[in-house]
């Protein structure tokens, strides 16, 4: 009976701290991502599979940076550029944010429209992409923060269907294990390219103002029904790392799983093009069964629903700490007007872009290269914070977190270089 019941703590526990990193790292692996990894599979086979460990680390050690500086200054990332740098810096990210954000945000109301079209053809994909995104309207404006949390907590689960689809095709697992831990590069400017693209993906700016931004909101939470301000003590720091890591290493097993189910069917079937989540899904429903056909597409409606939130959520909060906006998912639509109306705002933006001649993929390829170019200056910020007493007191950095940040900077930098040059360059 003990046994049973410190197994039962372990689990309840476990899940008690999953919460904000575990939301961001879900979020991570939206639709444009989905189409991202399948495109990796589909083009390389198991090849980009070793990927997912290489950026582990480096995803992991930014997003707790990110956090910490939360926790520490109870204040969003925003608002710490705000006061402690120049105001120019934070319009240029105002600048690359809002479309990056916002083609993003376009590219998975498509996606999930075009999935959904696919599960029920008598009903057009507009009509799905405009219910998707009233509902998730009607979601963030009147749900509290606290029912948002468990929704989005909730809907990370959908990913795990990813990690079932291989486990009904043909996989050669012990390709799978070299492939995993013997790292293949080929020198062109295709192979190249998906890496970049990889990164871009995994590495995306929106999720450290999000991320930085849902510490302050747990804080806010645990802050009710006290009579002074809560100070994250040691054992939150500690519960967010945990949290944090595990997000980040849901989100790059999921990854993970998307390649290889890619790589072992579409690969192995002759299907090397990928562009959108629906090409992906209907290319395997011939060759691994409905099953596999159906766990994939309703994987991508669910990330959707969770990846929205977020993008829009990060920009909201963006602007709002930019222009002094009563803000927070906390508060109820009277009380943060301002920072509804850009949520909304975005979702509808998001929602008309493919009425205005922008496809789904032209916007990843757009916000690709806009978050390419904004994460290796946002990261620099973020060193920079961390490591500075005057903000973080005692919560600066230390030597293995400067190592990893580091490492991050170097490989998002080379990759925004290789962005720009594959796609202005005829090389």
């Amino acid at each position: 009976m003990p046994k049973v019941n410190k197994r039962s703590l372990f689990i309840i526990r476990f899940f008690k701290i999953l919460g904000p990193g575990l939301i961001t790292g879900a979020s991570d692996d939206d639709p444009s991502g989905i189409a991202t990894y399948s495109q990796a599979g589909a083009q390389y086979g198991l090849s980009t599979l070793w990927t997912a460990w290489i950026t582990f680390p480096l995803m992991a050690s930014i997003q707790e940076m990110c956090a910490r500086i939360g926790l520490a200054t109870s204040q969003g990332l925003t608002s710490i550029l705000k006061q402690h740098y120049p105001r120019w810096v934070l319009y240029v990210m105002l600048l690359f944010s809002f479309p990056a954000i916002v083609m993003n945000i376009g590219a998975d109301i498509a996606g999930m429209g075009a999935v959904a079209n696919l599960i029920v053809p008598k009903i057009d994909a507009a009509y799905f992409s405009i219910g998707f995104t009233a509902l998730l309207l009607i979601c963030i404006v009147f749900f509290p923060y606290r029912r948002i949390a468990a929704i989005l907590k909730y809907l990370a689960m959908v990913l795990l269907v990813y990690l079932m689809v291989p486990f009904f095709a043909k996989t050669d697992w012990a390709a799978v294990l070299h492939a995993t831990f013997i790292p293949h590069v080929e020198w062109n400017k295709d192979y190249l390219g998906i890496l970049v693209a990889i990164l871009g993906t995994t590495i995306s700016p929106y999720l450290f103002f999000w991320q930085t931004n849902m510490e302050v909101e747990e804080l806010k939470e645990k802050q009710k029904g006290q009579d002074k301000v809560l100070i994250a003590s040691s054992r939150m720091f500690n519960t967010m790392r945990e949290d944090v890591n595990i997000g980040m290493l849901f989100s790059n097993l999921v990854m993970f799983f998307i390649i290889l189910t890619t790589g072992s069917v579409l690969a192995a079937g002759g299907v090397h093009k990928i562009d959108t989540v629906e090409q992906a899904a209907l290319a395997l429903k011939p060759l691994a069964g409905n099953l596999a056909y159906y766990l994939f597409a309703f994987g991508v409606m669910g990330t959707g629903l969770l990846a929205i939130p977020v993008l829009s959520g990060a920009l909201s909060y963006i602007f709002s700490e930019t222009f002094n906006l009563q803000m927070g998912l906390d508060k109820k639509f009277h009380e943060a007007k301002g920072f509804y109306i850009i949520i909304a705002i975005s979702l509808i933006a998001g929602l008309l872009m493919n009425t205005i001649g922008i496809s789904p993929i032209k916007a990843l390829l757009y916000s690709a290269i806009l978050y390419g170019l904004t994460a290796p200056v946002i990261i620099v910020i973020i060193l920079h914070i961390c490591n500075n007493r005057e903000i973080m007191g005692e919560h600066i950095n230390g030597k293995r977190a400067n190592i990893l940040g580091f490492l991050t900077l170097m490989l998002m930098t080379v990759a925004a270089v290789a962005l720009l040059y594959f796609q202005f360059s005829g090389g």
